[in-house]
């Protein structure tokens, strides 16, 4: 059965999506530059890599002995494993990395390198979130089965008063419990509702692709360094469970401070599935940036801090974010449209947090 699907109003302000893609376009054109990654993205990719593999292979060598200094190897993992995430996988399963589609395959499989699976993940991300963003029952990104409330349109548990004190913990374990069962869950999720089969692959040949990511996972990053690391087997587990909470945390602030904010909006479907805005309207009120000023930040969590460039332009890559967003920024406001941000990542925290507390209270 497949999932209800929605009607954007394209009779919303259309001019200004047609005019943003225009000048956008035009600027690529005028600079002579490839929507595509760079040589700066190939750079990254291998610094984010090393950031991952390297303390691995030192956790495995047996050179360092100590149990901090393996700790502080497993922490660097996490870095390096949020790295991958944001700023390599992310661009090559949304088909911008490189205009060769083998290559952004290839790059996208690194994703099970850090416990996810590919096709979930492009189910999840490219095709529910950034369709149906902020979208009650339709955006999984919101839907965490009550476990916490990311949206006024979903029913409040007398649980959710305190999800502002539990929601960090649940965030250092996003990362742990995607390679744990999310994909599992997911998979059979999908399956029924006819996602899988529309990225080409049959439910058994997926079941089949996760288990071996998984088994491989556990094999390489769980059972090899507990066999090799000089420390005992349950420090090595501390350490792995060390680096995915770095992860998790990383992983979960950058994308709510994006989305469930008090600037943006949260929408319910009609029985009919139509929507009130066009989707680029509907992307304008659901998304924020912010930190757009800070340089290394923004290079580190691959320009998703530019999240609304990248709702409205998921094929380009984040390399290019930073010059995209004067455009964008200046047509919003020329018709008019909410350009959201935020201008440092500690306000765009604040404002989640704060929001966080008034859907578990009941205050929206």
């Amino acid at each position: 059965m497949r999932r209800k699907s929605v009607n954007f109003n394209v009779h919303s302000q259309p001019e200004f999506y047609r005019e943003v893609v225009k000048r956008v376009n035009s600027h690529f054109k005028n600079s002579s530059q490839s929507k595509h990654g760079n040589t700066s993205m190939v750079v990254k990719t291998i610094f984010m890599c090393a950031l991952y593999f390297i303390p691995f292979g030192f956790i495995i060598s047996g050179l360092v002995t100590s149990l901090a200094g393996q700790m502080a190897l497993w922490a660097i993992m996490g870095l390096g494993m949020s790295g991958i995430g944001l700023s390599v996988m992310h661009d090559a399963n949304h088909g911008s990395y490189s205009k060769n589609n083998k290559i952004n395959h290839a790059v996208g499989l690194i994703i099970n390198f850090i416990g996810g699976y590919h096709v979930n993940w492009k189910i999840q991300h490219n095709v529910l979130h950034h369709t149906y963003t902020n979208i009650q029952g339709l955006d999984d990104d919101i839907s965490k089965n009550n476990t916490i409330r990311l949206s006024p349109h979903q029913k409040q548990l007398a649980f959710h008063k305190y999800q502002i004190f539990y929601a960090p913990f649940l965030y250092s374990i996003l990362s742990l419990y995607w390679f744990l069962g999310k994909d599992i869950e997911q998979i059979v999720k999908y399956g029924k509702e006819k996602l899988v089969e529309d990225q080409g692959i049959s439910i058994r040949q997926a079941a089949l692709e996760i288990f071996i990511a998984k088994t491989s996972y556990i094999l390489l990053f769980i059972a090899v360094p507990i066999y090799f690391s000089p420390i005992l087997w349950w420090q090595t587990m501390l350490g792995f469970l060390l680096m995915h909470a770095i992860c998790g945390q990383i992983l979960a602030l950058i994308f709510q401070c994006a989305h469930v904010i008090e600037e943006t909006d949260f929408f319910e479907p009609s029985e009919s599935g139509s929507m009130e805005n066009s989707f680029a309207i509907h992307q304008m009120r659901t998304t924020s940036n912010f930190a757009n000023d800070s340089t290394f930040f923004s290079w580190f969590i691959g320009g998703l801090n530019y999240q609304i460039e990248h709702h409205l332009f998921p094929n380009i890559c984040h390399v290019h974010y930073k010059d995209i967003s004067k455009i964008v920024k200046s047509t919003a406001q020329e018709f008019n449209v909410p350009y959201n941000q935020h201008r440092t990542f500690l306000d765009a925290l604040s404002s989640h947090f704060r929001q966080l507390n008034r859907l578990g209270v009941g205050a929206v």
